[in-house]
């Protein structure tokens, strides 16, 4: 039985493409970008084993409570090309009206015939490096460099009018659970600061943070 590391599940997202949407976010990544607010799901020691039947399992029951679509982030994705694709198989295979959007720190052009294999049924794809010397404003996207590629009819007609948009604010979701605070979403540039100075504001100092990689011999 095929299973994909995963950190973390959440349904509703409603900051990472249109809709109310399953999120996955997988565990293990080594493109290490600087500057991640993630970097809880680089390691491919951490999170969990899930088998992919309990994952299709969890979108049947997401897609009857009236999911839009799953977006799956990380982490990278591509690293676990194989039961990754068998998950978006399972979910193609019963999802209605549904879309399928992942998140990679692959350029198309690094896409190999794994890679490549992995994604055959994501309506919509966002590539790239999140790159943290530029910054922008475009939706569900972390630096001026990613692209939104739709790639099927599905992902055209539901995405065309979000490729080029910048809203007034980012869409963001907060929130907590036994681990801690966590934020749903792509931030802009500062928001992040923002965010702890406006809990310590509000006495909620933070002693980590997943954008901050501890240094060695570091507490907290």
């Amino acid at each position: 039985m095929s299973v994909l590391r995963v950190s973390r599940t959440h349904f509703p997202v409603t900051a990472l493409g249109p809709g109310a949407r399953l999120g996955v976010w997988v565990q293990g990544c080594s493109l290490a970008c600087k500057g991640c607010m993630s970097q809880d799901t680089w390691s491919p020691g951490g999170g969990v084993d899930v088998p992919v039947a309990d994952l299709v399992a969890l979108w049947r029951e997401a897609a009857g409570r009236g999911a839009d679509g799953v977006t799956v982030s990380g982490g990278e994705p591509l690293q676990q090309p194989e039961a990754l694709r068998e998950f978006l198989a399972g979910v193609h295979a019963e999802r209605g009206a549904a879309d399928i959007l992942v998140y990679t720190g692959y350029e198309e052009s690094e896409l190999d015939e794994r890679r490549r294999n992995a994604v055959e049924f994501a309506d919509v794809l966002v590539t790239g490096r999140f790159d943290i010397t530029r910054p922008t404003a475009l939706i569900w996207r972390g630096s001026a460099n990613q692209r939104m590629v739709p790639r099927t009819d599905l992902g055209r007609r539901r995405y065309a009018q979000h490729v080029d948009h910048e809203p007034e604010r980012p869409p963001l979701q907060v929130r907590a659970d036994g681990s801690g605070i966590w934020l749903i979403g792509t931030p802009r540039q500062g928001g992040l600061a923002a965010l702890e100075r406006g809990l310590r504001a509000s006495g909620l100092p933070v002693e980590s943070a997943t954008w901050r990689l501890r240094s060695p011999g570091q507490s907290g």
